[in-house]
């Protein structure tokens, strides 16, 4: 991984972006510490979703149920409390 000052990526940011789609990751620093890491970026795909949502245990029975009793507790939308009727 290339390290780079603050500066330095301000000033070449593009040939930063050009190395970055490359694949390649750069840690930028400030100070002497490194306050960033530009990487490229994942593709989000169906595919990833479907992965991620695989892992996610079903619905139990009683969802339905605790979805009604939560509208059940919402205050009917009242009207402007500032206008003067």
């Amino acid at each position: 991984m290339r390290t780079v000052t603050a500066t330095h990526a301000s000033r070449g940011f593009s040939d930063l972006l050009d190395a970055v789609e490359h694949g390649e990751t750069v840690a930028i620093t400030r100070g002497g510490h490194v306050v960033a890491e530009i990487r490229p970026a994942v593709p989000a795909t169906g595919r990833s979703l479907r992965e991620a949502l695989a892992a996610v245990p079903p619905l139990d029975d009683t969802f339905g149920d605790d979805i009604a009793g939560a509208i059940a507790l919402l205050v009917p939308e009242q009207g402007d409390p500032w206008r003067d009727d």
